[in-house]
């Protein structure tokens, strides 16, 4: 069974190669939870997740003859990038298979490693199971990204480190959707203070664990759909699912919406790049998920920052638009000289800065001789926004409906 040595031993393996990383106070995020907040920074670590800890430990502990064999491993990104960094470093054979869905800034940071990646499936179960069947067929090692001892073990030399830094923490958050992390880190964690309050945190859209948990017992999901792709997992784990049935206390749920403002926060606020997974324990707090945390000490862990650029972008422009600082308008104008020039000086007069502007005459909708201009502004909040739209609604160009 997994118990605290072999975490130590982990820690004895890997600690020549995995980064130690920060542990830091987290001002805001504290005086938004009424708690002392501190952030578990894996998006730094060197492979830009925490599945490095596992892989590592698991490949390390391999015999001669097994890594002679090579490798094989499923992964939706950080496992696979995990798993072929410590490849590359033992100079092993390794086969990486990914969903087809996977975001090309995680494809290419396994191939960059110098491993053969393969895409099957539309999600992680679905490359887990072709990596599976290959590797029976062609007899290689299967480096399971959770269901293995010396995995989670690796994963729990996350805790050990939080709590050699802060020794009185008295709660942990955790990302969760295989459970390899959170079962590595509840179990160090419980063996070190029994009184430590561990939260596990999923996506609402990858369900599968937290009702396994509540239910105590195993169920899947028929489908997964989430941002937080690290976590987006639709079978439940057996193996994972017992040892959280044992050393967890809580579980809870964010939704994509909910992720999305936790990343936002953290790059804006925290000057920081977390992945949808890795944000899920911020969400938690941010959207106050999770009870009774009010003069505690808490840490959260930030499991990984491998986000695709594409979806960043995404996330950005959306929270902008929610946050009142960008705004899109569509008006109406008389297509004659002049007219687009009267707009753009009212604009200019409420300081409403423009960034994008398209200038269409031919839509069928239209009237002869009317044109649409769609606008993108930069704005100061909701209450200049409204100011916006009654000057705009005032002068003529938005209907009151629109106001």
């Amino acid at each position: 069974m997994l118990d605290l040595d072999l975490v130590k031993k982990a820690a004895s393996r890997i600690k020549d190669v995995v980064v130690n990383t920060p542990f830091a106070y987290a001002p805001l995020l504290s005086s938004i939870s009424n708690a002392s907040i501190f952030v578990k920074k894996e998006n730094l670590q060197i492979t830009g997740a925490f599945k490095l800890r596992g892989a590592f430990n698991k490949i390390a502990s391999l015999s001669t003859s097994q890594r002679a064999k090579g490798i094989i491993a499923a992964s939706a990104g950080n496992h696979a990038q995990g798993v072929a960094f410590a490849a590359k470093h033992f100079g092993i054979t390794a086969l990486i298979v990914m969903p087809e869905t996977t975001p090309l800034t995680k494809i290419n940071g396994v191939s960059s490693y110098g491993v053969e990646v393969v895409l099957a499936g539309s999600n992680y179960d679905e490359a887990y199971a072709y990596a599976k069947d290959y590797s029976l067929k062609n007899e290689l090692e299967f480096i399971h990204p959770f269901e293995d001892e010396e995995v989670i073990a690796g994963q729990g030399t996350v805790a050990l480190e939080m709590l050699n830094e802060q020794k009185d923490l008295d709660v942990i958050i955790v990302p969760m959707g295989g459970g390899g992390l959170i079962s590595g880190v509840a179990i160090t964690a419980k063996a070190i203070n029994p009184k430590i309050k561990i939260i596990g945190v999923s996506a609402s859209g990858a369900p599968a664990l937290k009702n396994s948990f509540e239910q105590k017992k195993v169920l899947h999901s028929s489908t997964v759909r989430t941002i937080a792709d690290g976590i987006a997992v639709r079978d439940t784990s057996k193996i994972t699912l017992e040892y959280m049935l044992s050393h967890v206390d809580e579980v809870v749920s964010v939704d994509d919406e909910e992720i999305a403002n936790a990343i936002l926060f953290l790059l804006e606020k925290q000057k920081l790049v977390v992945e949808g997974a890795g944000s899920v324990g911020v969400a938690a707090l941010l959207h106050h998920k999770i009870k009774g945390l009010e003069n505690k000490k808490v840490g959260v862990v930030l499991s990984g920052g491998n986000i695709d650029v594409t979806m960043l972008s995404v996330i950005i422009e959306k929270g902008l638009l929610k946050s009142g600082r960008k705004m899109k308008l569509t008006v109406t104008l008389v297509d004659k000289p002049g007219s687009l020039m009267k707009l753009t000086e009212l604009l200019q007069g409420l300081y409403a800065n423009i960034v994008h502007i398209a200038y269409d005459r031919t839509s069928t909708s239209l009237d002869y001789g009317d044109a649409n201009v769609t606008i993108d502004l930069e704005t100061k909040g909701e209450a200049h926004q409204d100011e916006i739209r009654a000057v705009l609604f005032e002068h003529g160009y938005l209907s009151e409906k629109m106001k």
